[in-house]
């Protein structure tokens, strides 16, 4: 994907700025120190420049109640500036879009993937039939960065100065390895066309399990109340002692056998090689697997049993 020229940060003007590459291009992946700015945010300081990510808004006074008839969250009584995330599945119940935002009062404004807010506009223009919303995309206006508090969106020509004032600036690297230390799953990713948000610990953060009916609903409750989703969502760490890290989508395998496959990977300051990978529920919990040759252990995420669906905040 290439990045409009302008949707390009200011900040990669910033001294020892290096951009990231792929589905990241745009922003800068370090600032020269990967590990000290992973330390930083870790204490609860600096910023991360997410501003590639593409932004929507749904205005008009049907926005929230329209969304709540479409979506897995509860948006109806949503108050104002209460950040939450949102899916939309198939009927079938899988993941086709995500996003987090929150409504200011005038308009529910999200954020969503780097390339997937023209999708995710063309299916909810197609969805407004005679009700009053309209969908835009702010992309231009807004910017996305994260903080330890969490996600916040400032005016895109302000954020050489929110860069001033809320510094260090941290790149994606740090922000990634942070990630899947908390076993956050990342839309398209961490995830594929079969996903179904059981499997990747999307329960309860972005799936209300007692609003009214959506689309997909009958999966994500019968999967929820049964237990045993199909597929896991694990944190692996990885033997330290090879140089690479392993690419998106390399196999995970068992005693030969494939049983999933790699999402993210990151290089953690203090737990070395980390990634995120979607296996086979039926994976017992405490092999060792092999991934593009290296040795794996697991940390749970997603458990494969009836129960405990998320991993225990500690």
């Amino acid at each position: 994907m290439t990045t409009p020229p302008n949707r390009r940060s200011p900040l990669l003007d910033l001294p020892d700025a290096v951009e990231a590459d792929g589905v990241d291009a745009g922003v800068a992946a370090h600032y020269g120190s990967l590990f000290g700015e992973q330390r930083a945010l870790a204490s609860g300081h600096g910023f991360v420049d997410l501003s590639h990510r593409d932004v929507v808004a749904v205005t008009g006074p049907d926005r929230l109640t329209w969304l709540h008839s479409l979506t897995t969250q509860h948006l109806e009584a949503l108050a104002p500036h209460t950040w939450t995330s949102a899916l939309v599945l198939s009927p079938q119940g899988h993941v086709e879009h995500a996003f987090t935002g929150y409504d200011d009062g005038e308009r529910f404004i999200a954020h969503t993937e780097p390339g997937a807010g023209e999708a995710l506009r063309g299916f909810l223009d197609r969805m407004r039939f005679m009700l009053r919303v309209e969908v835009v995309d702010l992309g231009d206006q807004l910017a996305c960065v994260w903080t330890p508090a969490g996600y916040e969106l400032v005016e895109r020509a302000a954020l050489s100065s929110y860069a001033a004032a809320h510094g260090p600036a941290c790149g994606t690297w740090a922000f990634e390895a942070l990630r899947i230390e908390r076993g956050e799953p990342r839309f398209g990713a961490d995830t594929d066309a079969r996903t179904i948000p059981n499997e990747v610990g999307w329960i309860p953060s972005a799936v209300h399990l007692e609003k009214g009916c959506y689309r997909g609903q009958e999966t994500v409750a019968r999967v929820h109340t049964l237990g045993r989703p199909p597929r896991r969502l694990t944190l692996l760490h990885l033997d330290g002692s090879e140089e690479h890290l392993p690419p998106h989508g390399v196999e995970v395998t068992l005693d030969g056998r494939a049983v999933g496959f790699v999402g993210s990977s990151a290089r953690h300051h203090e737990l070395g090689p980390i990634a995120l990978a979607l296996l086979k529920r039926n994976v017992p919990v405490d092999a060792t697997l092999l991934v593009d040759g290296v040795p794996a252990a697991q940390e749970v995420i997603v458990d494969p049993e009836v129960g405990l669906h998320v991993r225990a905040r500690l």
